[in-house]
């Protein structure tokens, strides 16, 4: 394996795409075979559709494949000399399975740095056109640079994918929203929240909901004549409870918790599903809408005392603020809505009150540890169970919510 390929290899661990050695020795095998069409188009889309098992994982491809790949374009005031040169190409010329194995022994696959360098140093010396060589850039022959032949570890100038180098498909980007890091949709919000499914049995209503399995069963013990068989459906126990936080260092998440806000109320699964929010921290009160109206607010200590612990109880907020409104009496911003005990202590309660929790920060998690508020943030996560708000981070924290206690 080159030192070429190697690096890249480690590229793609960098930026977070789990390859295995396993599927890496199958890429090396399909380059042997040739499959990449001696271009580096060919090799962006061989090696994407071997390393990489998920299209989530498609950006960072593209952008371990364009830091690394990046300058091997030809230069733009060179583009015009190059098409001249590769004009009236010879026609496509196939190689057989000997005949590339033996160019791979001879040839050998070249390394990154001394490919670039032979390039440029074609670009600077070659002043016409050269074809069924193997040396120039032309087409039909050997040669490293150019289309229509074949070279073990070339890059292909020219022929079908000419205008578009693999490099500036990757530096576009179009797999961007695929990725499970990146910030969440409605669409996207309302299939994870699926996985917040726990069934009832069925023992109660009537049977309206075909069994498929007994159906089979009776059919069987029927001579084959078929027989119905029907069951109570069984429903959704799962009891979700929302707090969120709508201060002022969440203006700048407001669509993010727009989103969750419409995918919570669209999903119909619940059994039940009620949501408060909350100020940078909860004190004695939550608020009913997120105006943070004090004049439509609910008893902290009440609402624990009226809902059971069954509840999965999700906080969405950025935890950070000033220390002392989570550790003092009178911390609460609102000096109107006095808290008698500090936040912290009410955060502990509520943690204790409904222990499948988890908290969502829309903060990215590798700031937690420096950010303005660092310190209140970690506080936190003492208490709760705190996860990225992306699709990975939710789908940790729905996780979390659903291990039984």
């Amino acid at each position: 394996m080159t030192e070429m390929y190697t690096n890249f290899f480690y590229q793609l661990r960098q930026e977070g795409v789990p390859v295995s050695i396993t599927e890496w020795m199958t890429l090396m095998e399909a380059l042997y075979a040739g499959l990449a069409n001696s271009s580096l188009t060919g090799f962006y889309y061989l090696a994407r559709s071997i390393l990489v098992k998920s299209e989530s994982y498609y950006d960072q491809y593209d952008l371990a494949f364009q830091k690394y790949f990046q300058g091997l374009e030809t230069p733009q005031d060179l583009l015009d000399l190059v098409s001249k040169w590769l004009e009236n190409p010879l026609p496509p010329r196939e190689f057989s399975e000997e005949e590339r194995r033996a160019l791979l022994e001879k040839l050998g696959l070249p390394d990154w740095e001394s490919l670039k360098a032979a390039l440029e140093e074609r670009l600077r010396t070659q002043d016409s056109p050269h074809h069924g060589g193997n040396k120039w850039i032309g087409t039909g022959g050997t040669s490293p640079f150019g289309h229509s032949g074949f070279h073990p570890g070339g890059i292909r100038i020219g022929g079908e994918s000419y205008g578009q180098s693999a490099v500036k498909v990757a530096a576009e980007r179009n797999y961007r929203d695929y990725r499970r890091d990146e910030t969440l949709g409605v669409r996207q919000f309302e299939v994870a929240l699926r996985g917040l499914r726990q069934f009832s049995t069925r023992v109660d209503g009537a049977k309206t909901e075909l069994d498929l399995e007994g159906t089979i069963d009776e059919t069987c013990r029927n001579a084959g004549k078929l027989k119905l068989v029907w069951t109570r459906p069984r429903k959704n126990a799962v009891k979700v409870i929302v707090f969120m936080d709508s201060g002022g260092s969440m203006y700048r998440y407001a669509d993010i918790c727009s989103q969750l806000f419409t995918a919570v109320h669209k999903a119909s699964h619940f059994k039940d599903l009620q949501f408060y929010y909350f100020h940078n921290c909860i004190y004695d009160y939550l608020y009913l809408d997120a105006s943070c109206n004090s004049r439509r607010t609910i008893k902290t200590a009440d609402l624990m005392h009226n809902l059971d612990s069954e509840y999965k109880a999700i906080f969405v907020g950025d935890a950070a603020m000033a220390p002392s409104e989570l550790l003092m009496v009178n911390g609460n911003i609102f000096w109107d809505m006095g808290n008698d005990e500090p936040g912290i202590t009410w955060l502990k309660r509520l943690a204790g009150k409904f222990p499948h929790n988890a908290w969502l920060n829309p903060i990215p998690e590798a700031h937690w540890d420096w950010i303005h508020g660092h310190q209140t943030i970690n506080m936190v996560r003492e208490i709760f169970p705190m996860f990225e708000l992306t699709l990975e981070g939710l789908d940790r924290a729905i996780k979390k919510l659903m291990v039984r206690k």
